[in-house]
C-alpha cells in the first residue's frame, strides 16, 4: 500500500522516528482539496497514544478537506544544517500517513491537556482553567497513523 524508502542507507528506525516526532513543535499537515490540489499547513501538534493530535477553529480549509477526504500526511523535520561548501544539507525528517478524525469529550480534553504539558508546561494549573473555558471554541483531530518513515542525512 505504501512505498518502501528508496534510500535504505538513510532510513531511521521506528524508535528514532517517534523521538523526532515527540521532540519537535511544528509539523506540516497535508490534505487534499476538493479540486484535487494538495494543501499543506504548518501547525502545533502532540504525539499521544500513538497518534498525532492537532486543534483547529470550527471552520476552515483543512477541515473542509478532511471532511471531503480523511486521508492525510504529516511531516516533521529537525537538525537542519546547510553545508554550502558541499552543496548539501544534513537533516532528520519523518513523514507519516493516516486518517484524520475529529475527537470529542474525554479524548478531546486529554489531548488539549497534552498540548498544555508540551507547550506551556510551567503553567499547568492555568492551562487546566484555559481548557475549561476554551474547549468548546476549538475542534481537536487525531491522525490514526497507518505508516511512518524517518530519514536522516548526517
Amino acid at each position: 500500500m505504501f512505498r518502501e524508502m528508496r534510500r535504505k542507507d538513510k532510513q531511521l528506525t521506528m524508535e528514532e522516528s517517534i523521538e523526532i516526532i515527540k521532540n519537535n513543535e511544528i509539523g506540516v499537515l497535508s490534505t487534499i482539496c476538493e479540486n484535487g490540489y494538495p494543501y499543506g499547513v504548518p501547525l502545533n501538534y502532540v504525539y499521544y497514544n500513538d497518534s498525532i493530535y492537532f486543534h483547529s477553529a470550527k471552520k476552515g480549509q483543512k477541515l473542509d478537506n478532511i471532511k471531503s477526504c480523511d486521508k492525510v500526511s504529516f511531516c516533521v523535520y529537525s537538525d537542519v544544517e546547510l553545508l554550502p561548501d558541499k552543496f548539501d544539507t544534513n537533516y532528520k525528517s519523518v513523514i507519516l500517513f493516516g486518517k484524520a478524525t475529529e475527537v470529542s469529550k474525554q479524548e478531546k480534553e486529554e489531548a488539549l491537556f497534552e498540548f498544555i504539558k508540551k507547550y506551556s508546561n510551567k503553567f499547568i494549573e492555568e492551562g487546566k482553567d484555559y481548557i475549561n473555558k476554551a474547549k468548546d471554541a476549538a475542534n481537536v483531530y487525531k491522525i490514526n497513523i497507518e505508516h511512518i518513515t524517518g530519514k536522516a542525512q548526517k
